[in-house]
């Protein structure tokens, strides 16, 4: 039997003991075991470089680690003690601004990633509604959004959580986005605006952002509506402006009030971090703005969160100093380049189809089983997973779509053109496995992703 003094002198006594999971400890452990015991748990996590599900970083550069692990102690909303971590989150709003082609002084700020930016960028819309109706003496009880059904999960809690009518395009088999003719029947007197997507997470494709402005435009003079946009931006907003400069989606265009992003995604930075950015500082809601003297200086705060790590903020400025315009679009011509050979790669098995790639997209590949098969793209999945380790998800689009299932990987820029050729072998290997045994049982497919539960 291990002594006690033996595992004080040797360590590693949490291998034979079970890890605190019920009851709060009545004993600690060394820092040494500690912090071995957690790596230990965390090594059956699933491989970062393996994930192709996810949109968020899961690699930065060594210097940008480092000035992440040196700053980890700063509050971000101490204002007073941490000055020029706030100036520094300001020079990022601007920067965006900029790239977003801005007009003139605006407003914004850094988030809990694009869900807080989604909220408090529709919170400013349902606020500046409120205060129109209100001016000319018009009920405004009974506000609606207008989205599409290719959009986050997050509007559809914003409308729950502050009580707006979610008014939802479905889509169609074919139709993975929307457009003005799908807008248009959903408008009326209480419609706050509409959100147009820049980069849905089901296919990487873009909304009719333009039609819609269009649309917005006739009807502010035709009918005396003044709906604005908020584009939701969360992926294709750190994309579009490298890959396709020329696609106007931002303030370039005239109803576009406001535009989330999330820095944890394409802009490169590990979670949580995102942007909200306003066209003018006329388009914050002033009520939503508070003003506290909390730590000896007067401050403004315009988020659902307070305290945060300023860490990421300073991550983000990092990267724009560091990449530039010529550094990020050479990472995202880059990773384009390796969604394009994945996608050639998927065709020339003959066993897929590609969905849109001659559109303009996200980096990454949608695509599905070509022909009649025995199993389908959720198996393909749970195969690949289990034989090679590759997180590949395998999904139903929503409504009116819901009959389409299709796979999706990301390309990040940490996948090499080696991995992408073996990324497709191993899928292939996968159907081929598949062809021989048939579809996957339900029981192992379940096994491939599960919930904490909350």
């Amino acid at each position: 039997m291990t002594k006690r003094g033996d595992a004080d002198l040797f360590g590693n006594r949490f291998l034979t003991m079970p890890a605190p999971s019920e009851t709060f400890p009545e004993e600690g452990m060394s820092a040494t075991d500690a912090m071995r015991l957690v790596a230990v748990d965390l090594a059956m996590e699933g491989d970062p470089q393996r994930n192709l599900a996810t949109f968020v970083t899961t690699w930065m550069e060594p210097e940008a680690q480092r000035i992440i692990a040196e700053n980890l102690h700063r509050n971000f909303i101490d204002h007073a003690e941490y000055p020029i971590s706030a100036e520094i989150e300001q020079r990022c709003v601007r920067m965006l601004a900029d790239l977003f082609n801005a007009p003139g002084r605006t407003a914004g700020c850094r988030t809990q990633g694009s869900s807080e930016a989604i909220m408090l960028g529709a919170l400013s819309l349902k606020w500046k509604w409120r205060q129109r109706r209100q001016a000319a003496n018009l009920p405004a009880d009974r506000p609606n959004l207008v989205f599409g059904g290719d959009v986050h999960v997050v509007w559809e809690k914003f409308c729950r959580y502050f009580d707006v009518e979610p008014r939802i395009v479905p889509l169609g088999e074919d139709k993975y986005t929307i457009g003005p003719e799908d807008v248009e029947p959903h408008l009326d007197e209480n419609t706050i605006g509409v959100v147009a997507v820049l980069g849905t997470t089901f296919t990487g494709h873009k909304d009719d952002v333009v039609g819609i402005d269009k649309l917005l435009r006739d009807i502010r003079k035709e009918r005396d509506l003044d709906i604005p946009i908020h584009v939701d931006g969360a992926s294709g907003a750190f994309v579009w402006p490298f890959l396709y400069p020329d696609s106007k989606w931002d303030f370039r265009l005239e109803q576009v009030r406001s535009i989330n992003v999330s820095g944890h995604k394409y802009g490169l930075v590990y979670p949580g971090i995102g942007w909200l950015v306003f066209r003018e500082e006329s388009d914050l809601a002033e009520d939503l703005v508070f003003y506290e003297n909390y730590l000896g200086k007067t401050d403004s705060t315009f988020t659902l969160n307070f305290s945060t790590g300023a860490s990421m903020v300073l991550a983000q400025y990092y990267n724009f100093v560091r990449l530039g315009r010529q550094g990020y679009t050479y990472v995202m011509r880059t990773m384009q380049e390796n969604a394009r050979k994945l996608a050639d790669n998927l065709r020339d098995s003959g066993r897929f189809e590609v969905i849109g790639s001659d559109l303009e997209q996200l980096p990454l590949v949608a695509f599905r089983l070509a022909g009649d098969h025995p199993y389908d793209e959720s198996d393909v999945a749970w195969q690949l997973s289990a034989e090679r380790g590759w997180m590949v998800p395998a999904y139903t689009l929503p409504p009116n779509a819901e009959r389409v299932k299709i796979m999706r990987a990301l390309v990040k820029e940490t996948l090499s053109r080696e991995q992408i050729d073996r990324l497709t072998e191993d899928i292939v290997d996968a159907c081929r496995t598949l062809d021989d045994k048939g579809a996957t049982h339900g029981k192992e497919r379940a096994k491939v992703k599960r919930g904490t539960g909350y």
